[in-house]
């Protein structure tokens, strides 16, 4: 920042001071956190990742057009050259000897092989004899074919597929685990203002009530003891007050950095957090949440890609230690000429058939090894599935019946607030009637601020359990329908 920069933001002090504070709702903070949130752009950023992961993928087994060649490839150096008497003589040459190869592949998932067409041309100039010679094949088509041999593509075909349908998924949860920690931090700092303007409320009740004491003590109406607990009341107020005001500033600060609010203005207004008393009402069928959880959840498409990766690897271990074999077979036309037009002037019949194989003779039992590696991790795997998915049962049955309870808990402390806070209005006056003690006094306080930190408490619980329900089967159950990916935020 420049030096004008800063003298005006020094300048706006004051004003800012007094500026209006930034009014929002859970909804708005939830919003604002998918949007413009760090942890939403990564998860954006994360999923366009693998977007184009998958769209290289899919591209590797459609129709590859290539050119490949050198040109030029010039030699100038001597060659060893075994004369007919058996001697060695160097020879030197001079030669450019240039390439250019173009072909069409495509890939076979099925077999695991792949097939091409092929066309090339070669030309070969001697600088030492001033001869050009050209040599090509105008057409050609061949297959590479492992033979009893692991095939990859077979496998990738099917997991990749539930890798990204995978990472889709994994995208709606991140911006779910978003929503729910910006629902954390929104309560963190909706209690810490709750319990500043509590220590207000009570630094100037005490005050206040400091000043009633006095009079009474004049009028002999209070004891010396009674006046030296409320002095000490408004000590504790005072320092309750201050730690309030810190807490408070932290818990906004850190709501702040989530939501990677912008600019000099918007990063010093205060937040006027509302309180959100609206409790949505929908049922929840333990069921269907867990239908939801495992057709919607990536966890669940994580279980069968795990599995058919387990099985995968059992297939490689098993057709690697044995007949290792490949088929390399060519069919086309080829010549040769002065001109390049030559090699495409009756050409003739090319053919090239290869089959190159690997057995293992002697291996020390190390293929039976290898195989019953696999298998072992494939029963391993299974069994960490089958623990996850009880696990993940019990998570969602949980929040389930916690979310109703937590429904109830709401109802319940908002109408003990609402009678603590006329209970202490009827202490307060009874008090400056000189009809309760102060020892009365205090527990009707205490009362009152236990029962407005237990309502916003219990609010704050509700709407964590709400979103921790929307994260668990990536299903709204106020509009009884899957939760689809939001939009990006703008990176």
């Amino acid at each position: 920042m420049g030096r004008g920069w800063g003298w005006g933001i020094l300048l706006l002090l004051p004003f800012l001071t007094h500026a209006q504070p930034l009014t929002l709702s859970l909804d708005e903070v939830v919003t604002l956190a998918r949007q413009q949130s760090i942890a939403g752009k990564q998860a954006a950023t994360l999923q366009k990742t693998n977007y184009w992961k998958y769209r290289s993928f899919l591209a590797d087994f459609r129709p590859q057009l290539s050119l490949d060649g050198s040109l030029p490839s010039f030699t100038r150096s001597f060659i060893q050259v075994q004369q007919p008497d058996g001697t060695i003589a160097f020879q030197p040459v001079s030669n450019n000897n240039s390439v250019l190869n173009l072909s069409l592949s495509q890939n076979i998932p099925l077999t695991g092989g792949s097939i091409y067409v092929q066309q090339q041309l070669q030309r070969f100039d001697d600088f030492l004899n001033q001869n050009t010679l050209y040599n090509g094949i105008p057409f050609a088509v061949g297959l590479s074919q492992p033979l009893f041999r692991f095939n990859p593509m077979k496998w990738d075909r099917r997991i990749e597929p539930l890798r990204y349908a995978e990472s889709n998924q994994q995208y709606i949860e991140s911006m779910e685990q978003v929503a729910l920690d910006a629902t954390g931090l929104y309560f963190d700092l909706l209690v810490a203002q709750v319990n500043l303007q509590i220590a207000e409320t009570n630094r100037a009740n005490n005050d206040t009530l400091l000043t009633i004491a006095r009079h009474k003590l004049e009028l002999g109406k209070i004891s010396r003891n009674d006046l030296l607990q409320l002095q000490l009341s408004v000590l504790n107020a005072r320092k309750d007050l201050a730690s309030a005001r810190q807490t408070a500033e932290v818990a906004s600060l850190k709501l702040r950095t989530f939501l990677n609010i912008q600019g000099e203005i918007n990063a010093l207004r205060p937040f006027d957090l509302a309180i959100p008393n609206q409790i949505r009402s929908f049922s929840v069928d333990v069921k269907q949440a867990l239908n939801q959880a495992f057709a919607n959840r990536s966890d669940a498409i994580g279980f069968q890609r795990r599995k058919l990766e387990a099985d995968r690897d059992v297939d490689r271990a098993r057709k690697e230690n044995g007949l290792n074999a490949t088929l390399n077979a060519d069919f086309g036309l080829t010549n040769r000429g002065n001109r390049p037009g030559d090699v495409y002037v009756r050409p003739q019949n090319r053919q090239f058939v290869e089959v190159s194989f690997t057995v293992p003779i002697m291996t020390w039992g190390r293929q039976r090894a290898r195989l019953e590696t696999a298998n072992a991790n494939a029963e391993l795997t299974v069994q960490t599935l089958e623990q996850a998915k009880r696990t993940f049962e019990q998570q969602v049955y949980t929040q389930v019946t916690l979310i109703e309870m937590l429904r109830q808990q709401v109802k319940l402390t908002a109408e003990a607030d609402e009678i603590a806070q006329s209970r202490y209005q009827i202490a307060q006056e009874r008090f400056k009637l000189s009809d309760l003690t102060v020892t009365d006094l205090g527990i009707a306080i205490q009362d009152k601020d236990r029962a407005r930190r237990d309502a916003i408490l219990a609010l704050r619980d509700y709407w964590q359990a709400y979103y921790t329900l929307r994260l668990l089967t990536l299903f709204d159950f106020e509009t009884n329908q899957k939760i689809t990916p939001p939009p990006a935020p703008p990176q």
